[in-house]
């Protein structure tokens, strides 16, 4: 298969390199374009209007690119911009961070698999958790498995959002399908002023999970498994039409 690789910890990730070494042992085809620097929290941002330097990245195994810009920028402009060999699949991570319930409105490494959904090709956003017991190198191979695996029954495009725990149930990747919980900060926002006198917030917090009740992702990872989390891009509320249909016809 030809797989583009992204991400949104930048060019340097270690999750990144990891997948790309564990798809080239299985005889894939694999290509790179990534952020310069570090990009979490972009969501599907696109940079507008402004210069985005890129260029090669020096590797010999792959053909790896680094643009300076989000990570939707990246795979927008490799795909419509640099006139690719038409792609397999797409796997954005492997993230090192989870990307959890609500948080998913977020995260740059969804952003950029969501960019490659848009582009009709089957696409993985793969996280971590920050705390994670698993290597990096068997998180890649356990991805590859199951990349390999939804390809061979699925024929249209998808994304997928994947999340792997602190550490495995039963040492092995287990993969449970689950909704999206709801995912919150206390204290997110700190007010700081540095030795200037500049004011200034620093976003974090402490997360405090709304719901993570059975059947949501964030149930799964506590529990062990990898959680996969079916996205779309349809956003509407149907049931919020039919009641504007009324209204509007009273």
């Amino acid at each position: 298969m030809n797989i583009l690789l992204t991400n949104d910890d930048g060019i340097n990730g270690a999750g990144l390199w990891a997948l790309a070494h564990a798809l080239k042992n299985r005889r894939h085809e694999v290509k790179i374009a990534a952020p310069l620097k570090q990009q979490n929290g972009m969501a599907h941002a696109l940079s507008v209007l402004r210069e985005i330097e890129y260029r090669r990245f020096d590797t010999p195994d792959f053909e790896a690119w680094t643009f300076d810009g989000t990570p939707t920028d990246c795979v927008k402009i490799y795909l419509e911009g640099m006139n690719p060999p038409a792609f397999d699949a797409l796997i954005s991570g492997i993230n090192d961070g989870a990307n959890l319930a609500t948080d998913v409105l977020y995260s740059g490494t969804v952003g950029a698999a969501l960019e490659g959904f848009l582009h009709d090709i089957p696409s993985l956003a793969v996280s971590r958790d920050k705390d994670s017991e698993i290597p990096f190198d068997t998180a890649a191979e356990a991805v590859a498995d199951y990349l390999e695996k939804i390809l061979a029954v699925k024929a249209e495009a998808f994304l997928h959002n994947l999340n792997f725990p602190k550490k495995f149930r039963a040492g092995k990747a287990e993969f449970a399908s689950a909704r999206l919980g709801h995912r919150d900060y206390i204290n997110a926002f700190a007010s700081r002023t540095d030795e200037a006198g500049r004011a200034y917030f620093r976003i974090g917090g402490t997360i405090f999970d709304r719901d993570s009740s059975e059947g949501t992702d964030i149930h799964a990872v506590n529990r062990g498994f990898v959680s996969v989390t079916p996205l779309h891009t349809d956003n509407a509320d149907y049931d919020e039409i039919i009641a504007l249909r009324k209204i509007f016809r009273g």
